[in-house]
């Protein structure tokens, strides 16, 4: 029986932490239309989140556009394919790894940024500092951090999408020899629209999850220094694994034509 126990305080807390993540949620997306409005604060958030997060994304972008390059030229060229290279980098670039990557180097820095700080917040009562004060944590804290990465995001992942297919370019014509101009051109003609934009879509959110997640989890941090670590890892975590899940599913959505 205390095997089955386990399994019902497992599946319990479960559902409790699903629940209170739903009325998180509805509460943050809720007081996104309502004012007051704090233009400042979000500038300064789509500072943090979109401005510093630039040389990392530019930078996983660029090496992976290299280096999908070389993968794909290496396998064609068993089969006599290596023309193929520049549609699947520009392909590969804007569906899925430029979102995918981009996403998962945000959450790793800004995620955890933000459950740390509000986590702080939370154990030296800043935040029912806040309340005492009749000002809204939600309308402090937490909507600014949304709505600039939502908006940010896809601005990044726009950007490494460029400089994800300028370093498939640059390996491809300084490494494997290939033509600059035929390279551009298979480029230009196979790239839709709609690839680059169901990508930013992805984008979009993802920004939400990965705001979500630090203001959540710092947001309900306890237990002094060691409940803000925690909540900073959990944070993480959670971003990362929703990040992928959601991508499968727009994935499936988005581009099942």
């Amino acid at each position: 029986m205390n095997f089955f126990a386990i399994i019902g305080r497992v599946v319990l807390a479960l559902f409790g932490e699903t629940g209170r993540l739903a009325l998180f949620t509805w509460s943050s997306v809720s007081h996104i239309v309502r004012p007051p409005f704090f233009g400042r604060l979000l500038g300064q958030q789509m500072m943090r989140i979109g401005y510093f997060s630039l040389p990392v994304v530019a930078l996983t972008a660029f090496f992976t556009g290299g280096a999908l390059a070389l993968q794909i030229y290496y396998g064609g060229n068993k089969i006599n394919s290596e023309n193929i290279v520049a549609t699947i980098v520009a392909l590969g670039i804007t569906r899925e790894l430029g979102p995918v990557l981009g996403g998962l180097m945000v959450a790793g820095r800004v995620s955890a940024a933000i459950a740390a700080e509000l986590g702080t917040m939370r154990v030296t009562e800043q935040i029912d500092a806040l309340t005492t004060l009749s000002t809204n944590p939600f309308k402090y804290l937490v909507v600014p951090r949304l709505v600039a990465a939502v908006i940010t995001l896809p601005l990044l992942v726009l950007i490494a999408d460029i400089i994800g297919i300028m370093g498939g370019f640059v390996v491809g014509s300084a490494s494997l020899h290939f033509n600059s101009g035929v390279y551009v051109t298979n480029t230009v003609n196979f790239l839709k629209a709609t690839d680059v934009t169901n990508g930013l879509i992805k984008a979009a959110v993802f920004g939400f999850i990965i705001a979500l997640m630090g203001c959540f989890h710092g947001f309900n941090s306890k237990g002094g220094a060691q409940g803000v670590g925690r909540a900073t890892t959990n944070a993480v975590v959670t971003a990362s694994i929703l990040i992928l899940a959601s991508n499968y599913v727009m994935t499936s959505l988005l581009f099942a034509k």
